[in-house]
């Protein structure tokens, strides 16, 4: 199996800073860490190499401390890895993101299939994994839980998923190439080996600008996002609640009065 994974490095913190002209998260000086999600998705596309053969690549955007996300993920088994990176993508929305990657996934070429974690820490749209499906039209299952079956000798070769409900889980039938997006019942993400780690360090690592995708540069980075975020604001803090003391039916009494004074 050829198997794409694609990871996104977030803040490593909630003490988020907005750049106030641009909208958009301020990354510099932050510490970063590969986002928790997609930790289960490497995890799951080396499990699956090491039970069916094949390579597992690696895909992120981002400015060039994305690199150390890639590293990471050399350390962790992945085979290869590819890093997106151009000053054009900058500020790209979801739509937009999913579009590079996608034409990213479409010149890598030959694939079975491509893993993403279910959504991003810093975003928290689950909308990146479904966009890339849409934008080369593969079969999809978000939320999965389980990777139930592969049957790499039919033809068509299919997989079976169980996908995460609210009340449950649905099991579906997805024909390969397809897309999945993980939870994180799916597995344990392992640690690093020794090995892995100094393979990381020597590794060279390919970064493709919009050179080598060719998108239209009115498709992409702010300009390219039909999502604008007009206004960023830090709520104001609510104000503490009343602790009504005495026994239970004094406190009660008083809280009754309370709700009648606000009524």
């Amino acid at each position: 199996m050829r198997i794409l994974v694609c990871i996104k490095q977030v803040p490593d913190t909630t003490d988020v800073k907005i750049n106030p002209e641009t909208n958009t998260l301020i990354r510099d000086g932050v510490a970063s860490i590969i986002n928790p999600f997609d930790m289960y998705a490497i995890e799951e596309g080396v499990l699956l190499k090491e039970r069916f053969g094949g390579e597992v690549v690696a895909i992120t955007m981002g400015p060039p401390q994305a690199q150390e996300a890639l590293r990471e993920a050399i350390s962790l088994g992945v085979d290869s890895v590819i890093h997106l990176s151009d000053r054009v993508f900058a500020g790209s929305d979801t739509w937009a993101t999913s579009l590079i990657l996608a034409e990213a996934i479409k010149k890598i070429g030959d694939f079975d299939l491509v893993i993403c974690g279910k959504q991003a820490s810093d975003g928290d749209t689950a909308q990146v994994g479904p966009g890339i499906a849409t934008h080369i039209n593969l079969p999809q299952a978000t939320y999965v839980r389980r990777i139930d079956t592969i049957h790499l000798d039919t033809s068509p070769q299919i997989m079976v998923v169980e996908r995460l409900l609210e009340e449950g889980y649905e099991l579906l039938e997805l024909q390969l190439p397809a897309l999945i997006t993980v939870v994180k019942d799916l597995n344990t993400p392992r640690l690093p080996s020794l090995r892995g780690k100094m393979a990381a360090r020597k590794v060279e690592i390919p970064t493709w600008s919009n050179k080598e995708l060719n998108i239209s540069e009115d498709k992409i980075g702010l300009k390219g996002s039909p999502t604008q975020v007009v206004k960023i604001f830090t709520p104001p803090q609510k104000e503490s609640g009343k602790i009504f003391e005495g026994d239970p039916e004094e406190a009660t009494t008083k809280l009754v009065e309370e709700i009648k004074d606000i009524l």
